[in-house]
């Protein structure tokens, strides 16, 4: 068996494995995962244990996701296809890519240079077209491409950013990590309604790396 054709089949039996069998059902969020590579969105020495159900360095400080968070955080916008999606904390560029076989154009902020940059090559090199990444404040959001259908935010925040909140369109969905200890959250869903009414809806816990920014945790209170 070729080496192509043995990753395309660990990335497979990860989707039925990990994600179906633990009760991932959204059919496009699977359909995304069987098709999108991780392995060109780790370091090299960590490409053998690309379909893990765990988290795996990228440099930096930081990780990407285990595939089931990845697959229940997406899950959880209730993305039906063709949307414009923020995300906060592309790190290597993984979940964007995922978020991009859905949705119709994704928006993706990285506040690490070294990882914005990684990220877009990643990107590139597994044909993802529909990706724009920015180096910034992801706290800030992309207040010039708002407002948006969903915001995924991939690190954990001391609480909802109110800047986040404002760039959803009505009807719009954000899932955030949020916790008042920067090792542990709650997977929050919010929903805006209208202009001023927020629904909030606890998924799970989890655990993410703090959400660095104005609005989110101080470099030096982590």
């Amino acid at each position: 068996m070729s080496q192509t054709s043995a990753t395309r089949d660990s990335r497979l039996k990860m989707v039925d494995v990990q994600l179906a069998r633990r009760g991932i059902s959204d059919a496009k969020v699977l359909d995304a995962m069987r098709h999108v590579p991780r392995e060109k969105f780790i370091d090299p020495p960590y490409v053998a244990h690309a379909y893990e159900d765990r988290p795996l360095p990228i440099g930096a400080g930081q990780t990407i996701s285990q595939p089931y968070i990845v697959a229940y955080m997406i899950a959880a916008l209730q993305l039906t296809g063709g949307e414009t999606v923020l995300e906060i904390g592309g790190g290597s560029g993984y979940a964007a890519a995922v978020l991009a076989r859905i949705a119709s154009h994704v928006y993706a902020i990285e506040r690490i240079p070294e990882l914005a940059a990684r990220a877009r090559d990643n990107l590139v090199a597994a044909g993802v077209e529909n990706v724009t990444i920015r180096c910034a404040d992801g706290t800030e959001g992309w207040p010039e491409e708002a407002p948006f259908d969903a915001i995924l935010v991939s690190a954990g925040a001391p609480g909802v950013p109110q800047t986040l909140m404002e760039q959803l369109q009505d009807g719009g969905r954000m899932v955030v990590p949020v916790g008042s200890d920067p090792a542990s959250q709650d997977l929050i869903r919010v929903v805006r309604r209208n202009a001023n009414t927020y629904d909030r809806e606890c998924l799970t816990s989890v655990r993410f790396v703090p959400l660095i920014g104005i609005h989110g945790w101080k470099p030096d209170s982590t």
